[in-house]
């Protein structure tokens, strides 16, 4: 991909607002379209050169972490870092990137508590990124952050998550406000939980303590509590593995997912009936 790319991508972003502007229960809030997988899937590819999982040469004799997708029914943490070239995205294609190495999936059994996770310390990704497995690459910062499941406002259309805590290399990190469930799509279900590209939460966002905008549009009181940035950016300088503990309720009595019984890194804790 082109520095070229990268530089339009970026003048995209700078165009929008980028500090997160809180809920008004008295003025009707500007609420942006969440754009933020086209931008971040516009990442620059910078030095070393980044390559697809199914690009990498693996050295004779050496094998690595499986690389896991996620596939419909199943949460994922989708993660941009500062560096750009770092992401996951749920799948160990180009798009995903080299944090589908020993990623935590979660297979979505119904309401219950979950768990997600990715991981900088694997042999496949230190490859990936050096081009020696026993190379050295730490990534660092965040640029966006999100619990998400394919397929999700199909077979739980009603389904709400709910981030309970967030560990960063075993430490727990503060949570600032309330995440918000929504879809960007249609498609695919999603709990923000650091974007800087959604300034309020859209008309349509599911939370436990119901709406968050009357039926004229305009915010309620409890808007302000709800938020796409729900962490503090400090608490990402550096960072190798970072783990999303999550409820999830009105999923149950839904349709039923797809197949995983090729993905067995599976980090689910919920709950059985």
């Amino acid at each position: 991909m082109k520095i070229k790319k990268y530089l339009a991508s970026l003048l995209a972003v700078m165009t929008l607002s980028m500090a997160f502007t809180a809920c008004n229960k008295s003025d009707e809030p500007e609420v942006l379209s969440d754009n933020s997988n086209d931008i971040v899937h516009d990442a620059p590819e910078t030095s070393p050169e980044v390559a697809g999982i199914s690009d990498v040469e693996v050295p004779q004799e050496e094998e690595f972490e499986p690389a896991y997708t996620a596939q419909a029914g199943q949460a994922y943490l989708a993660i941009v870092g500062s560096q750009w070239e770092v992401q996951y995205w749920g799948n160990d294609t180009q798009s995903g990137y080299m944090l589908a190495y020993d990623a935590g999936i979660a297979d979505i059994k119904g309401d219950g508590s979950y768990t997600v996770s990715v991981n900088a310390n694997t042999k496949g990704f230190r490859n990936a990124m050096t081009g020696d497995s026993n190379g050295t690459y730490t990534p660092e910062g965040i640029n966006f952050l999100a619990v998400m499941i394919p397929d999700g406002e199909t077979l739980y259309p009603d389904a709400i998550i709910t981030v309970d805590s967030i560990l960063v290399d075993g430490n727990e990190i503060e949570l600032t406000n309330k995440n918000y469930t929504s879809s960007e799509d249609g498609k695919e279900t999603r709990a923000n939980i650091y974007n800087t590209w959604v300034n309020n939460p859209p008309k349509d966002a599911r939370t436990p303590d119901g709406a968050l905008y009357d039926e004229d549009g305009d915010a309620l009181k409890i808007c302000n509590e709800y938020s796409a940035q729900i962490i503090n950016e400090e608490d990402f300088g550096t960072w190798s593995k970072v783990e999303v503990h999550f409820t999830i309720t009105g999923a149950n009595h839904t349709s039923t997912p797809v197949s995983t019984e090729n993905n067995d890194n599976e980090n689910d804790e919920a709950d059985e009936e």
